[in-house]
């Protein structure tokens, strides 16, 4: 009787012990389910479609486990846009963020002081920040129309020029544009927001040793700002990798391929052609492994200036 007992009791005693010991489980609970129906589940599904041959419009009893063929061909090069679309990712990629986190900075340093109209000048900054990355895309996208944008109008008044912006030659650095103006404004409010977290003392001793601007920035500002300027560059990598929608409403990655993002390319494999949904997977997992590991990286090294 006492081993029968023994063996109804312990699975509740061990079950209230849990749960005694995480009160905060059941107030976690919903926020938990939901991350699993629209986090989990789906990132489960992505790996397994992309170790299938499915296409789209294909019933599922029809899909065929292939293994690591769609990752195979993607890596062995039998794709012939798969690494363009890599080496232009993270091209974009070092590009937008070291020129944003540069102008954000220059931009937080003119700010961080008092003076007369701040507040407009913030209010202007947020007004990117808000915008739809692809209604800025369409708004830039008329802007820059080589006949009749209002780019080319003042560069044709001021200095006799026509620009034919989206071309194949033009169209990497027009999106690299859009993105800059979208998206320093963010990286700006960002340092802003360490700089004005920076203590006093150190700026108070360094007037008193005679430093002149240039050496209180180099030797006391950036230094103290490298946490914030790592959280900078970390959401700024993630999202110019992932980037869609300003390629997307700007050329639809084109010309040809010189806008073709591992977005735009994962777009085109698995709905906007081919419908080939399986290698689009393979695609996106490359995607998400190739951020993990930058993300991982970036994480490290601020932990290590904390």
């Amino acid at each position: 009787m006492k081993a029968i007992n023994g063996l109804n009791k312990t699975p509740i005693n061990s079950f209230g012990s849990y749960m005694r010991k995480r009160p905060y489980l059941p107030f976690i609970a919903p926020a938990l389910i939901v991350i699993g129906i629209l986090v989990i589940f789906p990132t489960i599904f992505l790996y397994f479609i992309s170790i299938t041959n499915y296409e789209m419009a294909t019933p599922f009893s029809r899909i065929r486990i292939v293994r690591l063929d769609n990752y195979i061909r993607l890596l062995s090069g039998r794709d012939r846009e798969f690494w363009n679309s890599v080496r232009l990712s993270i091209r974009l990629t070092v590009m937008a963020t070291s020129i944003q986190i540069v102008l954000g900075f220059f931009i937080a340093y003119l700010l961080n002081r008092e003076f007369r109209g701040k507040a407009i000048v913030f209010a202007c900054m947020i007004v990117p920040i808000a915008m739809t990355p692809s209604i800025a895309g369409l708004i830039w996208k008329l802007m820059l129309n080589s006949e009749y944008g209002i780019i080319n109008y003042f560069l044709n008044i001021l200095f006799g020029l026509k620009v034919t912006w989206l071309d194949r030659t033009m169209a990497f650095n027009s999106v690299l544009l859009v993105d800059i103006w979208q998206n320093t404004p963010f990286v700006a409010l960002i340092i802003y927001a360490g700089m004005r977290s920076i203590p006093t003392e150190p700026y108070e001793s360094a007037k008193m040793d005679g430093a002149n601007a240039f050496q209180v920035i180099a030797h006391i500002t950036i230094p103290l700002l490298r946490p914030v300027l790592l959280l900078a560059v970390l959401f700024r990598t993630i999202d110019c990798l992932r980037m869609f929608d300003i390629p997307f409403a700007l050329t639809q990655g084109g010309p040809g391929s010189s806008t073709l993002t591992m977005s735009m390319h994962i777009y085109r494999l698995g709905f906007a052609q081919t419908g080939w949904i399986g290698r689009a997977a393979a695609m996106a997992v490359f995607l998400v492994l190739l951020s993990g590991v930058i993300s991982t990286t970036i994480t490290r090294q601020m932990r290590k200036e904390v």
